[in-house]
């Protein structure tokens, strides 16, 4: 597991970041959503606040997809906080193997079937995030991202 941490403990400051890699399975998203709420803890937003809640279920929504949609066998996920304490806004990227699975554009999801077990997640993500994306820095992978204001 390869951990890159800046930490400070003050809502001002420097822009903070927290990167990992983690395996590409149902263990590996449940590990991301909880390092996520530890990370920010140690940030200064604490477990039980609304932007540690919003975020770390933000971040699993984005890791299931990468696991259920981006997984390539043998490839690993990463996960990327970058914490802006000027405006307390969060931005979450997940990384994964598959650019040829992107999702639908921002405001172009459609509803799920009220009674579908799946396809609420970037509903989700949409609805709780200022704004989202997907990018492509490389031929190998995708970024699906969002930003989230914490406090």
């Amino acid at each position: 597991m390869n951990v890159e941490i800046a930490p400070v403990d003050e809502h001002t400051g420097p822009v903070r970041h927290f990167r990992i890699r983690l395996s590409a399975t149902t263990r590996g998203a449940r590990l991301a959503r909880h390092l996520t709420a530890e990370q920010l803890a140690s940030w200064g937003w604490p477990y039980d606040s609304e932007g540690n809640r919003t975020a770390s279920l933000l971040v699993a929504e984005l890791a299931t997809n990468a696991v259920r949609h981006g997984r390539v066998r043998g490839r690993d996920f990463a996960l990327c906080l970058t914490l802006h304490p000027e405006d307390a806004t969060l931005r979450i990227e997940v990384t994964d193997a598959r650019p040829d699975h992107r999702p639908p554009t921002p405001g172009a999801l459609a509803p799920a079937e009220p009674d579908a077990e799946s396809g609420r997640g970037l509903l989700l993500v949409e609805a709780l995030s200022s704004h989202w994306g997907t990018t492509a820095g490389d031929p190998y992978t995708k970024t699906v991202w969002c930003e989230v204001p914490l406090g």
